[in-house]
């Protein structure tokens, strides 16, 4: 258990929950405003499914794209969004889009966060899109720039951390995010709990939330809150159980939240004082390629190669965006495991970005990859006919060949060929077709579930009652029914809305 700077007090202006992006933003800000605050963390390190992120937060229409020179505006990302998302909470997208490019502002000026612009496209080929995207991210800081104690608690990048190594010299993406974020709390008078489990909220005769219940490894205690309490603590991606009762596919094991945390238990709570939920939006879901573990890792960039069923199919466009292609994985229960087959001319390395890849020569020992001299044998290892199989792969090096997936049209629009790197007619289209051949076991993984507390346009919870706001309940990221529904619009999308609502929880509670 650590506790930065000094130890616990009995109360705070301001408690938060949770340590990802929304969460520190909105902690971060209300420090800065002098409200005394607290960010209390299940876990013995900081950041969350944040940490392991690209970092890219989907924030339109700030001075970081100006100065890029896009032709990124909050109008061009209001008609995007209509384009793609079904029947929103209007009222909430406009406040997203209308504070955006505040929440940048606020966050630049401070001399601890720097943005840039990044090249990723994004996810639908709809009106407003801008070419190559309009996502931004910290710049790349050295941690010894941060401060020291926030740096302890920092938790590694997911390749490290899964494996028990520490944190780089040099943090970028999610790690240079949480660590700005986390070194500006400090800095400013907060205080950063971890190893605090908050399992319930207090709330009075007259329907105020009040503070929260901890689970400490000292025992439990109470934290009072004057101002507000804000929960950005992820979803209830790490629970099976809960998983099943909101009919959310995927499993706790493949999911790519830290371990041990994310079980929903603190939604629940909060239901249980009243609050409304929402889980139709489910998960931002991704192919996840599994481990010898069980576990699955986030996967994207297919190079080359193909994803077949269980019948030797192929079902989708590889190179869709992951959301996308994890949720054709999800339509049918036959393509999960599925296969993804591949040929030798990376090596025996996975032609696509993983994170993390493993060592080959411990999947084949596993099973989780076989490989073979002949696309025969390689059906036979994975159990799919063999007639289908090289008919599938056939079929695809055809494709290949003329430049064109007549099936699923692989390469036709601009994130298709982000990663690619084919020398044929279409560079998304590389043949398989040099012996030996891969097949790597590839399940439904997410990086967290979208469903939860159902908040207004200030982050504020509502009472499940008659839908008015809880005074002193706020909550942002995973904990929240998304604000994109079931969509995941494009790079960045679940932390520029998490780091947007905690931000305008805060202007709330400052208000209040």
């Amino acid at each position: 258990m650590t506790t930065v700077p000094g130890s616990l007090q009995a109360s705070y202006d301001v408690v938060v929950v949770g340590s990802g992006g929304g969460a520190l933003t909105a902690a971060a800000l209300a420090a800065k405003a002098g409200l005394s605050t607290v960010v209390l963390e299940r876990t013995a390190l900081i950041g969350g499914t944040s940490a392991y992120s690209g970092g890219a937060c989907w924030l339109p229409g700030s001075e970081v794209q100006q100065r890029a020179g896009l032709p990124d505006s909050t109008e061009g990302a209001r008609s995007y969004l209509a384009a793609v998302l079904d029947d929103p909470d209007q009222t909430k997208i406009e406040a997203f889009l209308a504070h955006a490019p505040e929440l940048v502002a606020a966050l630049e000026a401070d001399e601890l966060m720097d943005f840039e612009w990044i090249p990723f496209s994004e996810y639908y080929d709809a009106p407003g899109r801008v070419p190559m995207g309009r996502s931004v991210q910290p710049a790349s800081i050295r941690r010894d720039a941060l401060d020291s104690d926030v740096m302890a608690m920092l938790r590694p990048p997911v390749e490290r951390d899964r494996v028990g190594a520490g944190g780089r010299s040099t943090l970028s993406g999610g790690q240079a995010l949480i660590g700005r974020l986390a070194s500006m709390v400090v800095r400013d008078g907060g205080t950063i709990a971890t190893e605090h489990h908050v399992v319930d909220v207090r709330r009075d005769e007259g329907g105020r939330v009040t503070g929260v219940v901890v689970d400490t490894p000292a025992g439990p205690a109470e934290v009072a809150a004057a101002r507000g309490v804000i929960i950005g603590a992820g979803g209830f991606e790490g629970s099976d159980e809960r998983r099943a009762l909101h009919g959310t596919p995927g499993r706790a094991g493949w999911t790519m939240a830290p371990r041990g945390t994310n079980t929903g238990d603190l939604i629940d709570a909060c239901a249980r004082a009243g609050a409304a939920t929402d889980w139709s939006g489910e998960g931002w879901f991704c192919p996840g390629l599994e481990h010898p573990d069980g576990s699955g890792t986030f996967t994207l960039g297919f190079r080359s190669g193909v994803m077949v069923d269980q019948t030797g199919r192929r079902y989708g466009n590889e190179c869709l965006p992951y959301d996308r292609f994890g949720r054709i994985m999800a339509q049918a229960p036959e393509r999960i495991p599925s296969w993804f087959v591949f040929d030798s001319r990376e090596g025996g390395r996975l032609p696509a970005i993983a994170m993390p890849e493993g060592d080959p020569a411990d999947h084949l020992a596993a099973g989780t990859w076989v490989t073979a001299g002949s696309l025969e044998d390689l059906a036979a290892a994975i159990g799919v006919d063999a007639g289908v199989l090289t008919g599938t792969v056939a079929r695809f090096n055809g494709f290949a060949e003329t430049g064109v997936d007549e099936d699923f049209g692989r390469g036709q629009d601009e994130y298709d060929t982000f990663f690619a790197g084919g020398t044929g007619p279409n560079k998304a289209l590389t043949p398989v077709d040099q012996a030996p051949y891969f097949a790597a076991r590839f399940v439904l993984s997410d990086l967290g579930t979208k469903g939860g507390l159902v908040t207004d346009a200030a982050g504020r919870v509502l009472d499940a009652a008659d839908g008015s706001p809880i005074p002193g309940l706020y909550a942002t990221s995973n904990s929240v029914a998304s604000v994109f529904g079931s969509h995941y619009p494009g790079p960045g999308a679940p932390l520029g809305a998490a780091m947007a609502f905690g931000s305008l929880a805060v202007r709330d509670l400052l208000a209040d």
